[in-house]
């Protein structure tokens, strides 16, 4: 297991984690409030998972993708650095 897919993934759920109670927070202070903080927690650490683990299953995936379209994209301003619009 590589410890810094390990690490970024985790850092992806803490992120999800967070976003989430961010907009709870956001939606109770414009509205009213969708759930109680134990239910707010609870529904942010299942956000929170299932970001962890999809990061985990498909960061690599969407890295190594991303770097097949850079190498097979062709040069289209033929080394100019003007805009040929």
């Amino acid at each position: 297991m590589d410890r810094s897919r390990v690490l970024s993934a985790l850092l992806w759920g803490a992120v999800g984690f967070s976003a989430f109670l961010t907009l709870v927070q956001g939606y109770a202070l414009v509205v009213e409030p969708l759930v109680s903080i134990t239910q707010g927690v609870f529904v942010a650490t299942c956000v929170g998972a299932v970001t962890a683990v999809g990061a985990y299953a498909l960061e690599h995936r969407l890295l190594a993708w991303m770097a097949g379209r850079v190498s097979d994209d062709p040069q289209s301003h033929d080394g100019d650095s003007k805009s040929k619009s």
